[in-house]
């Protein structure tokens, strides 16, 4: 095949297999083959310049720097959008429209997310990306077509033919995971770390230096229109929900997470809904945008001085702000490690006062690069853990102390060891005060052993004065009911009810136990999966590393972890005492049918007709697996009312859905 024309195809399949990852999230080729290719077309305009054209993948790599970012006016203005707090201001937004709409009505509304990006005007003429341009003041923003080109999500050539021009709208954003490693590369540098995905992703666009951008590796998500100016003069669709739809045919990724919702009440549900999923998403996001989904209201609602009066913002709560560190101290959590924790002066983060944060670990510390007494960054990890970002280096006042690891172990002084291949500082002594206090508090949580009346406050004053020591000594606190009677402060009927749990606890399910238990690496589910495939106590007491290490998400690290700690002589009297007391785990049973063999089952929306929980524990009775995200492996979706995003995920990936009663009808009748 001649240059040209390989040049050509190579463009076209690299252009397919974007699509396929960006758009449809269902990649058909690994990374490794499409760097091939991608590899393959470099050389061949390398070794042919004149095969270069602006629609080539190449230029995701970027150029050299431009002279300087030019301005560039809006056609249409980006106009921002008023914002709304809580569930009453957006069930006011909606009485707004109505009144406005002289309706009562229910209004259909396309919900989505609020990127926490930068957002960008891209202009398409006759299918070309003619002109990338920031938002600016929403009349003029500045020429980033350099940068933009550098954008993997961004196509260079629409995928159907469009004669005439486009404006699309959406925003630039960095992932989680991008950002991570380009503050990690900041501070090997030394140089001031990013505070937020937001200010980097909005710097990345106006570098003069596009191969800069381009090792930002942004992200682009569309949410919308500007305007059309088709040679055909058609009207690209009649709702806001179908022009993403469009779009996303013409090449522009999307979230699958958007929604159309009917009425008020439909929206309270979609922003509670995506609170829940924000700490999951792999970017930021700062809340959720509205739009009133008919194009023919939204042009009879039309604009106030400020924006559209068809769309409000509902803004979460601030997930960063800063404070100032006081001090650094050590903390020894259940499994020995010792982890520096933070003491802030108090400060407001996501609505919650937080005045201590983590910081991970010591390895962790030194590439942060904080000092007691700095002015930090501080953010709540997933919404719930506080931690410290970094420090604002600009703001550090003298030449601070480098804090160091400890020596000792804060809490029994013994000499901390380190795992080799691991950063993790420990503490070796299994008698460790402050470890045995916080085993006992993870064994009785609610997910593991659920032994209400035992809290934090009475695990340490049964430590303090000997009546605890380890796990089984909580099931000897029967036969010292009299002594605890006499205690300070508990009463005959608390202890009644403590004892009374205590015994409920024996019979909880093997998975929970072997939670509790606090093996290393041994969450919810992977006691879930360990329990489902050994299905004895005994069985996984005697597991081998090949055995454990076939169990499905059982990976080589948490295998050995396993092994290592049944193997601990300590730990196997533990569980003689335990069992020798009582403590009769559920064992696994045996799947009694293969209805569901090799299937993996994934149920979502508002079950009317059985619970989750028990269509999930009767899938791994039928011999199937459940499953909380839709993905190409997965079998079967089971949508009741309500479903969102993992319905529409279903549905573009081509799995199969049913209702609750579908489901019903897929299983012998009696045996659910």
């Amino acid at each position: 095949m001649d240059p040209m024309s390989r040049a050509s195809e190579l463009r076209q399949i690299l252009e397919h297999h974007a699509y396929r990852y960006y758009v449809l999230d269902s990649p058909e080729i690994g990374d490794s083959e499409y760097d091939r290719l991608f590899r393959e077309l470099q050389d061949l305009e390398a070794a042919h310049p004149e095969l270069r054209s602006s629609d080539s993948p190449t230029l995701r790599v970027g150029a050299p720097p431009v002279e300087g970012l030019k301005p560039h006016r809006h056609a249409i203005p980006m106009l921002s959008l008023d914002n709304a707090f809580g569930h009453e201001e957006l069930r006011a937004f909606d009485e707004r429209i109505r009144r406005f709409l002289e309706t009562s009505d229910e209004i259909q509304y396309l919900a989505e997310l609020k990127f926490d990006g930068a957002s960008i005007s891209l202009t398409y003429r006759d299918g070309l990306l003619e002109i990338g341009a920031t938002r600016g003041d929403g009349t003029t923003g500045e020429d980033v077509t350099h940068n933009a080109r550098t954008v993997r999500g961004i196509p260079l050539r629409l995928r159907e033919p469009l004669p005439g021009g486009i404006e699309v709208r959406g925003e630039v954003v960095m992932l989680k995971s991008a950002f991570d490693e380009l503050n990690r590369i900041k501070t090997e540098k030394g140089e001031q770390i990013f505070a937020n995905a937001r200010n980097a992703a909005a710097g990345g666009l106006r570098q003069l230096d596009s191969r800069q951008t381009a090792a930002r590796k942004l992200s682009f998500y569309t949410y919308g229109l500007g305007y059309s100016d088709l040679s055909s003069g058609r009207r690209l669709a009649d709702t806001q929900s179908e022009i993403i739809a469009t779009l996303n045919r013409l090449g522009f990724p999307s979230r699958a997470e958007s929604k159309v919702v009917n009425g008020a009440d439909a929206l309270v549900e979609y922003v509670d809904e995506i609170q829940r999923l924000r700490p999951g998403l792999p970017f930021g996001i700062d809340g959720v945008v509205i739009k009133v989904n008919s194009l023919d209201l939204q042009e009879a609602l039309g604009f106030t001085a400020r924006g559209p009066r068809w769309a409000i913002a509902y803004k979460f709560p601030a997930e960063q702000t800063f404070t100032r560190l006081n001090r650094i101290f050590a903390q020894v959590g259940r499994t020995g490690v010792i982890t520096p924790v933070a003491d802030l002066e108090p400060v407001q983060v996501g609505g919650v006062t937080v005045s201590r944060a983590t910081l991970h670990n010591y390895e962790d510390l030194a590439r942060k690069g904080v000092r007691e007494g700095d002015i930090v960054i501080v953010q709540r990890a997933g919404d719930v853990i506080p931690e410290v970002v970094g420090p604002v280096i600009e703001k550090r006042e003298g030449d601070l102390p480098v804090p160091a690891e400890p020596t000792a172990c804060p809490e029994c002084g013994t000499e901390p060891t380190r795992k080799a291949g691991e950063v993790a500082l420990r503490c070796p002594n299994r008698r460790c005060p402050a470890q045995i206090a916080a085993k006992l508090r993870h064994f009785v949580g609610r997910k593991m052993m659920d032994i209400d009346g035992l809290g934090e406050k009475l695990i340490d004053r049964f430590l303090e004065t000997g009546i605890l020591t380890d796990m089984p000594s909580i099931f000897r606190l029967r036969d010292r009911r009299d002594e605890l009677v006499g205690l300070d402060r508990l009463g005959e009927l608390s202890i009644d009810n403590l004892i009374a749990s205590i015994e409920s606890s024996k019979n909880r399910s093997l998975a929970r136990f072997l939670f509790a238990l606090g093996i290393p690496s041994v969450g919810e589910k992977g006691g879930q999966d360990i329990a489902r495939e050994l299905r004895t106590l005994d069985a996984i007491r005697s597991a081998d590393y090949d055995t454990l290490v076939a169990i499905p998400n059982v990976g080589p690290h948490t295998a050995s972890e396993i092994q290592e700690w049944f193997e601990e002589p300590e730990n196997q009297r533990m569980i003689e005492e335990m069992l020798a007391l009582g403590v009769a785990p559920v064992e696994g049973e045996a799947p009694v049918s293969d209805l569901f063999v090799g299937q993996t089952i994934v149920f979502t929306g508002k079950l009317e007709k059985f619970s989750r929980e028990s269509a999930e524990a009767f899938v791994t009775k039928m011999g199937g697996k459940s499953a909380g995200s839709v993905s190409k492996n997965t079998s079967l979706v089971v949508a009741g009312p309500g479903a969102g995003s993992k319905l529409e995920k279903a549905e573009q990936l081509g799995v199969t859905v049913v209702d609750e009663e579908g489901f019903l009808a897929m299983v012998p009748e009696g045996s659910f």
